[in-house]
């Protein structure tokens, strides 16, 4: 969606939207750090966030790949920054292409600071001198595909300090096509707001989006202001001057400081604020719980599905995913990259395609061998493993080599349940409680368009011992509600759904539409889950050295256990699900584990290829065979 879309919206309904921006960081792990910190603050609700671009594209292959990630992966309105600073007419044109690859729709037009190593700026030969001539040069190639935003400098900028100068090259920019101004960080927002007032009375007339610095510390205030030749007013140097030894009471007082500017700016009229984040989180999050702009447990304020949407190139109308991938949003995009078109509507024929290799980039277990064995320890009993399991779904742990992020307050309702599951050696990997109609708005299960009414399917997903699989099982077969399927790493599979199509686990009904049904059950995408699940425990066991007892128990487990989901298709039903439960347990939890086979009648259960009258192989690309 274009910015000036969204802040068109903004200005119409008065409500307030607000935008961060983050650069590149120079170390791998910075790079990691960013994206986990990224991932966190889209709960925030930002209508985008902004990429900066290294002078003369220094950082231009990483700057390309962020707006990818944040785009593709995270679901965020990405803009990326393109500046003249040294750029020949290939590099703009490779820079143009990433991000129309990457679904991006936005891009902030800048000539640029000159590089550190030359102190007077120049254009350079085949590139662009102006930030105008580049704005004409993205119209020119792409038409209305890229929304273009320009910069503004109500106080002055390092090369040109004569304001009607700057708001002469500023009309021109937007007469070029620039259809909405970021202004350089400010704090004086009398200037600010006369500044602006200067621009209507110029004939500018899109909308401005006022840059807005937090306060980190107090040294890093003034190198900022210093740096950006801004005006401190008085009375906010008297405010942090006492306390700018202390870095809270800083941030604290700065929260304050900024927050009343912010008011004053969205009294006037403007509603829109961009962050210059530094690729800090804290500072920004605190000045927008102090305008109450934000959700006070930092949920999304507004979910258009039940899960996190991509903005990816061709994929902003994709409407349907399998559950499985309920807790690794990342892996599941990045295994399905390569489709070239993706579910609206229904599952359909979307299952067709291949799902992405296990080796790819971001599908296999985070983290080093050190940091994963400090986060989850040495377990050797089945035990030991259980209550890594509580302590997750207690928020005593922040993630499962299952589940990439903290438990969501989704499991409220049934966290007790599962709790129990787990201290009873039934592991759970993916659950969601049944919903019978709550409205759209709801806080917690809500998602949609207003006016709506969502629904869910009790599911449940786990792993379990192979010694109980059997008698699970035969009470599954006694309700007619439930359905199931159960699998193994050597592609054992039983189930008794009664055809390969999808199962809809989550729908909503929003007036003046169609049922929407946003996820799924269905047997190739969770055959395909299959293998990333059982992949995920054994790349965990070979943390461990090979002949620890760590090792030797989860990579047991791996070989040996199921991997099951099931569906309560009575959506009325609260809590039937857990009742297949009841009396259940693994034996002997703190020692050996039993890796006996199941049976059935004192016989082999039969795999589901067998059931459906073909021989089973375990690889899935022979169900794909047989499904087209």
């Amino acid at each position: 969606m274009h910015i000036r879309d969204k802040l068109a919206d903004a200005a119409k309904s008065g409500k307030p939207v607000f935008s961060f921006e983050f650069f590149p960081p120079k170390t791998a792990q910075g790079v990691q750090n960013l994206y986990d910190r990224m991932d966190r603050m889209h709960d925030l609700g930002p209508a985008f966030v902004d990429v900066t671009w290294g002078a003369g594209g220094s950082l231009s292959h990483l700057t390309c790949e962020m707006v990818n990630v944040a785009q593709t992966v995270y679901g965020l309105e990405t803009c990326m920054h393109l500046t003249c600073t040294d750029m020949e007419m290939e590099k703009v044109d490779n820079a143009l292409s990433e991000a129309y690859k990457a679904g991006c729709t936005n891009i902030l037009a800048l000539r640029g600071d000159p590089p550190r190593d030359t102190e007077k700026w120049q254009a350079i030969e085949g590139g662009f001198r102006y930030a105008s001539d580049l704005v004409r040069y993205i119209k020119s190639k792409y038409g209305d595909h890229f929304d273009i935003g320009v910069a503004g400098y109500p106080e002055g900028c390092d090369d040109e300090q004569d304001p009607d100068v700057l708001m002469d090259h500023l009309k021109e920019k937007v007469d070029a096509g620039g259809t909405f101004i970021v202004t350089q960080m400010f704090y004086d927002v009398d200037n600010f707001l006369s500044w602006v007032d200067k621009c209507r009375a110029r004939g500018i007339t899109a909308p401005v989006v006022p840059g807005i610095m937090p306060i980190q510390t107090y040294a890093a205030f003034l190198r900022r202001a210093n740096w950006s030749k801004c005006k401190i007013p008085q009375h906010w140097t008297e405010a942090l001057e006492p306390v700018k030894n202390d870095d809270a009471e800083v941030r604290e007082v700065g929260k304050h400081l900024v927050a009343e500017m912010c008011r004053r700016i969205l009294e006037a009229g403007i509603y829109s604020l961009h962050f210059y984040t530094m690729n800090l989180a804290q500072s920004t999050r605190m000045v927008l719980e102090e305008l109450d702009l934000t959700s006070q447990d930092h949920t999304p304020t507004k979910k258009p599905l039940p899960w996190r949407q991509s903005l990816g190139l061709n994929r902003r109308e994709e409407d349907v995913r399998p559950v499985f991938w309920k807790n690794r949003h990342k892996s599941y995009i990045a295994r399905t990259q390569d489709w070239d078109e993706f579910p609206n509507g229904r599952w359909g024929d979307s299952r067709s395609p291949a799902f992405g290799e296990l080796d790819a980039y971001g599908i296999g277990l985070k983290g080093t061998n050190e940091q994963n064995t400090k986060l989850w320890g040495k377990p050797e009993s089945l035990r030991d493993i259980a209550n890594l399991f509580v302590r997750y779904l207690k928020d005593d742990l922040q993630s499962l080599p299952w589940s990439e992020s903290p438990v969501t307050e989704e499991a409220g309702a049934i966290r007790s349940e599962l709790i129990d599951l787990n201290h009873r050696g039934l592991l759970t990997i993916t659950s969601q409680p049944s919903v019978n109609g709550v409205k759209s708005s709801h806080p917690i299960h809500g998602w949609g368009p207003h006016g709506g009414y969502v629904y869910q399917k009790a599911y449940l997903e786990l792993l379990i011992s192979p010694s109980l699989i059997t008698e699970l099982i035969d009470r599954i077969d006694q309700n007619p509600n439930m359905t199931f399927y159960a699998v193994n790493k050597d592609g054992d599979l039983r189930t008794n759904a009664p055809s390969d199509g999808p199962n809809a686990v989550t729908w909503g009904v929003f007036p003046g539409k169609e049922i929407v049904q946003p996820t799924i059950v269905e047997t190739i995408s969770f055959l395909a889950w299959k293998d990333e699940a059982f992949r995920l425990g054994s790349d965990w066991a070979n943390c461990y050295p090979s002949s620890s007892a760590s090792r030797q128990l989860i990579k047991g487990m791996m070989e040996n256990w199921y991997l099951i989901n099931i569906v309560d298709n009575d959506f009325h039903s609260t809590h039937g699900v857990f009742e297949l439960f009841r009396g259940l347990q693994v034996k002997n939890m703190d020692g050996p584990l039993d890796y006996n086979k199941p049976t059935v009648n004192g016989h082999d259960p039969k795999p589901l290829a067998e059931l459906n009258g073909f021989h089973k192989k375990s690889d899935t690309r022979v169900f794909n065979e047989v499904l087209n």
